[in-house]
Order: C-alpha cells, then structure tokens, then sequence
C-alpha cells in the first residue's frame, strides 16, 4: 500500500512538473539528490563500520559482558514472562546494547531475532505482553551515543557535531521512561477488563 502511496505521489508531482512547465527543475532536483544520497549513504557507511568495529573490540574486551551483566537485573524485571536463562533475553540485551551505543542498524537483526525467540515462547501469532514492552523500549530506546546523526551532522559540515550527545540522553531517555510507564498503564488496564 505504502509503494502505490509513493507511486501516486511521484506521478502527481510529474504530470503537474509537465504541466506547469517546470520539468526540467524535477529533472535537475531529481539528479542533485541521487547525487547527494550517494555522498551521505557512503559517509554513513564509514562511520558505521567505524562503531562496528568499536563494538567489536569493546565485545572482545568484555565491556559487553559487563554491560550486559549491568542491564540483566532490569531486563528480567521489565519481562517477567520470559526465563532467564531463555535465548530470548540474550538477544534483548544484544539489541539494548546497540541501541544506547546509537547503532540502529546493527540492533535490528538482533531485535528481530528477539521477537522471533519471544513468539515461539508464546506459542501465537498474537503479540505477547513481552513483545508489546519490547516494541515499546525498542521504538523509545535510550541512545547515549547518537552514531548516526552524528555522522550526518559531520557530512554537513557541522561546527559541532558531538554537541547532540547530552539532549539525545536526555530526550531518549524520557522517552523510554513514558514508553515503559504507558506499557504497562495499558497493560494493567486490560488485566482489569478482563477481571
């Protein structure tokens, strides 16, 4: 549906191009801005692998396992219906990991296997009450190093690219807090219709 939304869109925008007389200003926008996502894909790519490879070594030195050790306890309370020692949770604190160190990217395989994990723990094709709180920290995740808009913000010339870093924190993290608190606001409010 989105495709034909888009599709729709783009046709619009050419026949009024052709209509208007303006043609040949969609053909130049269109060309710029090819050009211009080549350049930020690539500039993106290098800072991304850059920060794999800081993961990498920060995995290879423990500091996962340490971080991973810290969020455990939290974990187990924020998703009481998985066991502890189930592959589900491993893959939840893999996907926290990335997102607080802002790679989004890395994180989502790892939250997709996640959400597989917890579907075979329900044993439905309905969403689980940890996958609702999973989705919720995932779309609300703190981010204490923003890698990526960081890197756009390089592309771009920025007097200040770093400078982001304390109202991410801050923004993120209210943002996970209210995504927690209306998780489980409506969560218990549908135990009680139940009731």
């Amino acid at each position: 549906m989105v495709n034909l939304i888009w599709a729709f869109m783009a046709i619009v925008g050419i026949v009024f191009a052709m209509l208007n007389g303006t043609i040949d200003e969609v053909n130049k926008a269109l060309f710029e801005s090819a050009d211009e996502a080549v350049k930020l894909s690539i500039g993106l790519i290098s800072i991304l692998v850059f920060w794999l490879g800081i993961m990498k070594i920060a995995e290879e030195a423990g500091i996962l396992r340490i971080l991973t050790r810290m969020l455990r306890p939290i974990v187990i309370r924020i998703f009481p219906d998985i066991p502890k020692d189930h592959p589900a949770l491993g893959y939840i604190l893999s996907n926290f990991t990335a997102n607080i160190f802002g790679l989004g990217n890395a994180a989502t395989p790892l939250g997709i296997k996640a959400m597989e994990q917890m579907k075979e723990l329900s044993g439905s094709d309905t969403a689980s009450r940890s996958m609702i709180t999973f989705l919720a920290i995932n779309t609300a995740g703190i981010t204490i190093i923003p890698t990526t808009v960081i890197s756009i913000r390089m592309q771009y010339d920025s007097a200040s690219p770093t400078e982001i870093v304390g109202t991410t924190i801050i923004a993120t993290g209210t943002s996970l807090v209210f995504a927690l608190l209306i998780d489980r606001f409506f969560y218990y409010r549908s135990l009680r219709r139940k009731d």
